[in-house]
């Protein structure tokens, strides 16, 4: 962060709250002409940390409701088929790398229980897995703050 400035930290900030924002909303909420906005737009695109926009997609609304957290041990011999498997299974959102007991986490949205048992049942021939039922997720929180943010 020693190279982000408190405008380009109140750009990041905004961004992370409202993706749609245009360079004239921007350059008018952190005090600067919407080209100079858009310029420290695309510097901060051009060295990646800006990486892309995303629209946020509510799961229940597409009849995902069962979210679940599902850990795999596994060995290293079988790493690779085990991610190969979640790039190829639309139900999990993501994938991490874990140091700890655990090697991945998996994070999973699926129509009905009966579909959750089966991504469970065939990750678990990568080895011991560990299913958790999300109760309630809280919207993330933005890795920058605005400046004038003190919490």
């Amino acid at each position: 962060m020693e190279s982000l400035d408190r405008i380009d930290q109140d750009i990041l900030a905004l961004l992370q709250a409202d993706g749609r924002l245009t360079g004239a909303e921007l350059g008018r909420l952190v005090g600067l002409s919407q080209p100079a906005a858009s310029a420290r737009i695309q510097r901060l695109e051009k060295k990646g940390v800006i990486t892309g926009y995303r629209a946020v997609v509510e799961p229940a609304a597409l009849g995902l409701n069962i979210h679940a957290v599902i850990r795999l041990r596994t060995t290293h011999a079988q790493l690779s088929r085990a991610l190969e498997f979640a790039s190829r299974t639309s139900e999990i959102a993501s994938t991490l790398r874990v140091t700890g007991e655990d090697c991945l986490i998996f994070d999973v949205y699926c129509p009905q229980a009966g579909r959750l048992e089966e991504v469970v049942d065939a990750l678990a021939r990568y080895g011991p897995v560990t299913t958790s039922l999300v109760l309630r997720a809280y919207p993330q929180k933005p890795l920058i703050h605005a400046a004038s943010d003190t919490s």
